[in-house]
């Protein structure tokens, strides 16, 4: 479905904080504006109070992120229904920058700017983006990169439900990280088994001529 690429809202501010890590990246208006992408005329209305809101909107959308990736579907779609409730969308007909063949305006569903204020807006498009990627693709597409200790935000659009990592980094590490712990069992055992060969000849009686 078309709103569903408004999900990437969602998954931008999430993943401007990194808890394991101690990192956060929103930490100015500047910040918070850079989250709205080409909407010029959305993020100019940021302030700094949005600040301390958009992080508070970050923290209930982790939590359905984390509720979602721990399986717990009705937990998911119960924080998501009251950011729905909190954040209503404004949706509108648009048809701008897109023509057919016949040069007519190809007429597509839009979120409209929201006219409370930039967090308002931005929390209500990344809900229903949200809202319309879990109900068209599943719960089980919104995930957590399992690449501790990033914990990314994802969206899973792979074609057998198998993504398990934010990035291509992130997946490379764990790769890496996997294949070395594998090698340091294989090593370990291998030790171990000669410890124990020796051993066992240490304590086998010679025979006597």
């Amino acid at each position: 479905m078309e709103l569903a690429h408004y999900s990437d809202y969602a998954v931008r501010l999430v993943n401007t904080e990194e808890p394991a890590r101690n990192k956060d990246s929103l930490t100015s208006v500047d910040a918070v504006r850079e989250l709205f992408g080409p909407s010029a005329q959305a993020a100019r209305r940021a302030t700094e109070a949005d600040v301390t809101r958009f992080r508070s909107v970050r923290g209930r959308l982790r939590a359905v992120f984390t509720a979602a990736d721990a399986g717990d579907e009705t937990q998911a779609v119960d924080l998501l229904n009251s950011l729905l409730l909190e954040f209503p969308v404004n949706p509108q007909i648009s048809g701008h920058e897109h023509r057919d063949e016949d040069d007519r305006p190809k007429w597509h569903m839009h979120l409209a700017d929201h006219p409370s204020n930039a967090t308002a807006g931005y929390a209500a498009i990344a809900a229903m983006g949200l809202a319309f990627h879990l109900t068209e693709y599943g719960v089980d597409r919104l995930g957590l990169c399992q690449a501790a200790p990033c914990r990314n935000a994802y969206l899973d659009t792979s074609t057998n439900r198998s993504r398990r990592y934010c990035s291509d980094r992130c997946a490379t590490r764990a790769n890496v990280a996997a294949y070395r712990a594998r090698k340091r069992l294989e090593t370990e055992r291998s030790q171990s088994t000669g410890r124990t060969a020796e051993n066992a000849q240490e304590t086998t009686p010679r025979t006597e001529r």
